[in-house]
């Protein structure tokens, strides 16, 4: 299974705009602690904020790349 990896792309995104995770979470509308679960792998954003996410990515020029995982371990 393919997964997108929203952590890396997200710590790519802010060190490309010098910004905060509370910057970010008020640029998407979103608070700080989904900023900063987003960041640790712990959850994804929602579909919402993906496609929020995904327009500064692109507008940044990071490309959100897929990784793949093995559910049977």
């Amino acid at each position: 299974m393919n997964k997108k990896d929203y952590p890396s792309a997200i710590r790519k995104l802010r060190a490309k705009l010098n910004i905060s995770q509370q910057e970010l979470a008020d640029m998407l509308g979103v608070s700080f602690p989904s900023v900063n679960r987003w960041e640790n792998g712990h959850y994804e954003p929602t579909i919402i904020a993906k496609v929020k996410l995904e327009e500064l990515l692109n507008q940044n020029n990071i490309e959100l790349c897929e990784v793949s995982t093995n559910e049977n371990t």
